[in-house]
C-alpha cells in the first residue's frame, strides 16, 4: 500500500485528512463528553447532510454553480445549526438538552426534502454518507488542515476556560469566565470539524470518531489531560487501521474506522476490568 500511497494523490489526500481529523476530533470530543453533549455531533452531522443535499440540488437546478464544492454549503448549514442550538438552549433554560433533538429532527426533515428534490441518492451523496477515499480532494485536505490548525490554536489559548466550563459553569461564571462566548466559540469549532470530517468518515459515522476514542481513553486514563492524549492515540490508530482495511477490502472507510474504534473500546473495557480484578486480588 505504501507504493500505491506514494503514487496516487487521492490516497495521500485521504490519509493526511484522516490523520488530521483523528487529531482534532477527540480533542474536542473530550469536552463534548464531559459536558454530556455527545448527541450534538449527530445533530450537526445531519444538518451538514442537509447542506450537502441542498448544494447537490442547486447544482441540478441552477446554472453556473456546478463547480461549487458541496462541503462549503455543508459547513454553512453546520454553523447555522450550531448557532440555532445555542439559541434554543437559552429559550429552554431548564430543558437545554431539548435543543439537540429539535435541530436533529429539523435537519433530517429538511435533508429528506432536498434529497427528494435532487431526485434521490447519487454517488456523491452516498460518499458523503459513509465516507469515500476517492472523494477527498486536495482542496478538501487544505480546508481540513486550516480548520485543524485553528481549532488546536483556540483550544490551546482557551484550555483553562473550556476546562472550567466543562465541569462547573457556575464556578466559571463566578471566576469571570465569559461562558456564553466561550461556549459559542466551542460549538462553532465542533460544527466546522464535523463538516470537514464527513468525506473520510461519513456524516452518519462522524460522531463515533468524536466519542468512541474518548470513551476508550476514559477507561484507562487517570487525568483529564492524559485522557485527551490517549484518546488522540486511539483515534489516530482507528483512522490508520480503518483506512488500510478499507483499501484492501474495497469498502467505505467510515465503517472500518468506526469498527476499529469499537474494537479498541472493547479492549479498553476488558483491560480496565482485568486490571481492577488483578489489583484487588493482589491486595488481599
Amino acid at each position: 500500500m505504501l507504493e500505491v500511497f506514494l503514487k496516487y494523490e487521492f490516497l495521500q489526500n485521504a490519509v493526511i485528512t484522516g490523520l488530521l481529523i483523528g487529531l482534532v476530533a477527540p480533542i474536542l470530543g473530550i469536552f463534548i463528553v464531559v459536558r454530556r453533549l455527545s448527541l450534538i455531533a449527530d445533530a450537526l452531522s445531519h444538518i451538514t447532510l442537509t447542506g450537502i443535499a441542498a448544494s447537490l440540488f442547486l447544482e441540478k437546478k441552477v446554472l453556473g454553480i456546478d463547480t461549487l464544492n458541496p462541503i462549503y454549503l455543508g459547513m454553512i448549514f453546520s454553523v447555522i445549526g450550531a448557532l440555532l442550538i445555542e439559541r434554543l438552549r437559552k429559550v429552554y433554560r431548564h430543558y437545554e438538552e431539548l435543543a439537540i433533538p429539535i435541530i436533529l429532527s429539523g435537519g433530517i426533515g429538511l435533508g429528506v426534502i432536498f434529497i427528494s428534490l435532487a431526485e434521490g441518492f447519487n454517488t456523491d451523496l452516498f460518499s458523503y454518507l459513509f465516507g469515500s477515499v476517492a472523494a477527498v480532494s486536495r482542496s478538501n485536505m487544505w480546508i481540513v488542515l486550516i480548520i485543524t490548525i485553528i481549532v488546536c490554536l483556540l483550544v490551546f489559548l482557551f484550555y483553562k476556560e473550556l476546562f472550567i466550563l466543562s465541569f462547573d459553569e457556575e464556578h466559571a461564571s463566578i471566576s469571570g469566565v465569559k461562558g456564553r462566548w466561550i461556549h459559542l466559540l466551542f460549538i462553532l469549532m465542533v460544527a466546522l470539524v464535523i463538516a470537514s470530517s464527513m468525506q473520510v468518515v461519513g456524516i452518519l459515522l462522524v460522531s463515533a470518531l468524536i466519542s468512541l476514542p474518548v470513551a476508550s481513553a476514559i477507561r484507562i486514563s487517570k487525568s483529564f489531560k492524559q485522557t485527551m492524549w490517549v484518546s488522540v492515540i486511539f483515534s489516530e490508530t482507528s483512522v490508520i487501521v480503518g483506512l488500510i482495511s478499507a483499501y484492501y477490502l474495497g469498502v467505505p472507510p467510515g465503517g472500518t474506522i468506526v469498527m476499529t474504534a469499537i474494537l479498541i473500546l472493547i479492549l479498553a473495557i476488558a483491560y480496565s476490568k482485568f486490571s481492577r480484578y488483578f489489583w484487588s486480588r493482589l491486595m488481599r
